[in-house]
């Protein structure tokens, strides 16, 4: 499971399913603009920039958005999630961390961050500590609030995407209600028990629900820009 993992590092250094949200839900996206005034991040899960992330990203901009794909592990992907795990372990939570903060440095803002799994401890970081962040999508994983912050910035928009009996993911889901309670945010739960189920390159995709979490991604997205 990421989540003993995760916290750790991080504190020392169309569709039936089941939709729990403190928010209103997010109306149907009616497409965005060409030229949208932020820029999206997307922050990769443990295996690396796969071609499913990277098919994710041009969906988005398919749609018109300005969106980059930060390399957290340097080029090296890998063929499943536990050898992911074994390499960050090798390296540290903290050099993920530490590289998601740098790899926006530069970008214009405002921004706008989506982290898969991994890929969520850039993404909430920067959603609760940097300025300029106008909205994050967690997307498999959280971590408590107090892991970055005393509390979750007024203003930012937060989703949080988890399938209900995800085995990697079921130890952050005290941490996604928590952040969707506190941040007025939406938690949204699909039934099964995988965990990429965004990733069109993985075994664990789920077309019919890759499909609803991108049509709420983008109407949040519509919503802020």
């Amino acid at each position: 499971m990421l989540f003993p993992l995760i916290a750790a590092a991080a504190l020392l250094g169309g569709l039936a399913m089941c939709s729990c949200s403190t928010h209103p839900p997010t109306r149907p996206s009616k497409g965005p603009p060409p030229h949208s005034r932020f820029t999206v991040v997307v922050f990769h899960h443990v295996m690396g920039v796969t071609p499913g992330i990277k098919s994710f990203a041009e969906e988005l901009r398919a749609a018109g958005y300005r969106v980059v794909v930060p390399d957290l592990l340097e080029g090296r992907t890998f063929p499943s999630i536990e050898d992911g795990v074994a390499h960050v372990q090798e390296i540290g939570f903290d050099t993920v961390i530490e590289r998601g903060f740098a790899s926006v440095k530069g970008l214009d803002e405002p921004l706008v961050v989506i982290g898969f799994s991994l890929g969520v401890l850039p993404a909430q970081k920067l959603a609760e500590t940097r300025p300029g962040v106008l909205g994050a999508v967690l997307c498999h994983s959280a971590v408590p609030i107090e892991t970055f912050a005393k509390r979750w910035p007024d203003g930012v928009r937060v989703q949080l995407h988890f399938v209900e009996n995800d085995p990697w993911a079921e130890e952050d889901l005290d941490a996604a209600r928590q952040i969707a309670a506190t941040a007025h945010g939406e938690l949204f739960l699909y039934p099964g028990t995988a965990h990429l189920v965004s990733d069109s390159s993985h075994r664990d995709y789920d077309p019919a629900t890759a499909q609803v979490i991108m049509r709420r991604i983008r109407a949040m997205l519509d919503e802020l820009g």
